[in-house]
């Protein structure tokens, strides 16, 4: 029996806004009912056999999300709304707007939005003073070199418009900055966006990279878990691998984090639900310990990473997230003990995918606790910088952080992946 039901009262109901391709429906969804809340989806296309829960799904357009959130808004007409929680990036501003239209707990739309866009989001956080990498705004036509040698190198380049690090590219010189900005260029055009449109260069931090998950409440920021990242982050390429918790930082280095952390959401105005961070730590310029922010973002981890956490007597993040959207009071939920990580596969280089060998052997690895390949068997992926996604996902448990990384370090040593060259036609298209 739910806490509503064992009260008489009406069972919560929460909107999720799932993008069509997100890998995290089935948690939340799953998460939802596990603790007895009504979900309602808000998706941009009808699924299949969608009549059977046609009157909990709305279809709405995510790149209009003041007119998705009225669409979503418009529901509460017919059945109470509880909360509305964005799951995935397309998803966050949608579910702001919504919730102020609603008078729900939510963050500022203008909030969520500068997270949205990597230069607005800098722009603010210089405006507070917030320790952040040097960065300049690339608009089309201005000069690269000067902007590379302005922000010394070196240096990383980034699109606007795209995420999982797609594009994103380290340049030494500014000479070199120049072609890369033109790579970037030809893959935002590959992905459909318009490749005038401007960039972020940021001078590189070197140092130690760090993942953090955090609940907002009222603008109060309750840490979950700080993940290391033991795979240098170095460029040319950023592709994340493997995810550990809790991290083996030190004291003064993890105070440093959170601090920033902090005062990030602080200036951006973040004040209610999930948020993901990542930051670099190192020494700062008066030698004393200081940290970087990377990214604020207002939800939680992506893919299927969050699946390593569990907290109080053994919930889900995903059920977290639900139980506060709700109302429900988990600000004193904290993470059960051991140690956990996450590998995002890799994708090693871009082509056909035909098979995956090893599965078996890497599930036997002690520690490993689940491995789930999410790319499809014969279709094309794309390694980075050019594609974003990954070949799938190693979950591992264990005492320590050490043993955690070492059981996901051996199991993906077990995976052979096939990968073949995309068949060409004589003019170098691609076969329809």
């Amino acid at each position: 029996m739910t806490a509503d039901a064992a009260t008489g009262t009406r069972p919560r109901r929460i909107v999720l806004v799932l993008p069509t391709e997100t890998y995290r429906a089935a948690d939340f969804i799953a998460a939802a009912a596990e603790v007895g809340v009504e979900v309602v989806v808000a998706t941009e296309h009808r699924p299949p056999l969608a009549t059977e829960m046609e009157s909990r799904l709305v279809v709405v357009d995510l790149d209009r999300p003041e007119e998705a959130a009225a669409r979503i808004a418009a529901m509460g007409d017919r059945a109470p709304i509880d909360a509305v929680v964005g799951v995935d990036d397309q998803g966050v501003l949608t579910a702001a707007h919504a919730g102020e239209i609603l008078g729900l707990a939510h963050n500022p739309p203008d909030a969520v939005a500068a997270t949205r866009d990597k230069a607005q989001m800098r722009g603010v956080l210089a405006s507070w003073g917030v320790r952040q990498p040097d960065f300049r705004v690339l608009v089309p036509g201005a000069d690269v070199a000067e902007a590379a040698a302005a922000v010394s190198c070196p240096c990383v380049l980034k699109p606007l418009s795209l995420s999982a690090s797609t594009g994103v590219i380290r340049a030494d010189t500014p000479a070199d900055a120049v072609v890369v900005a033109e790579r970037i260029r030809r893959i935002l055009a590959d992905h459909g966006r318009s490749p005038d449109e401007a960039l972020l260069i940021e001078r590189f931090v070197p140092g130690a990279e760090v993942s953090l998950e955090a609940l907002l409440h009222d603008g109060d920021l309750q840490v979950l878990a700080l993940f290391d990242k033991p795979d240098p982050l170095d460029g040319p390429y950023f592709e994340e691998t493997i995810y550990v918790t809790p991290s083996r930082l030190g004291g003064p280095e993890q105070t440093a984090v959170l601090a920033a952390a902090a005062e990030a959401c602080r200036a951006l105005g973040l004040r209610d639900g999930p948020v993901h961070a990542e930051l670099r730590v190192g020494p700062g310029a008066d030698g004393e310990v200081a940290a970087w922010v990377l990214e604020v973002a207002a939800r939680s981890i992506g893919g299927l990473c969050s699946r390593v956490l569990r907290f109080g007597t053994g919930i889900s993040l995903e059920q977290l997230i639900v139980e506060h959207a709700v109302g429900r009071d988990v600000a004193d939920s904290v993470r059960t003990d051991g140690a956990a990580g996450v590998m995002m596969l890799p994708i090693p280089r871009s082509g056909v995918l035909t098979g995956v060998d090893g599965l078996d052997a890497a599930r036997g690895v002690a520690g490993v606790t689940g491995v789930e390949i999410t790319a499809t068997i014969g279709r094309r992926i794309d390694a980075l910088p050019d594609g974003g996604r990954y070949l799938g996902f190693v979950f591992a448990r264990g005492d320590t952080p050490d043993s955690v990384e070492s059981a996901l370090r051996r199991a993906h040593s077990e995976l052979t992946v096939a990968i073949v060259d995309e068949p060409r036609s004589v003019d170098g298209r691609t076969p329809a």
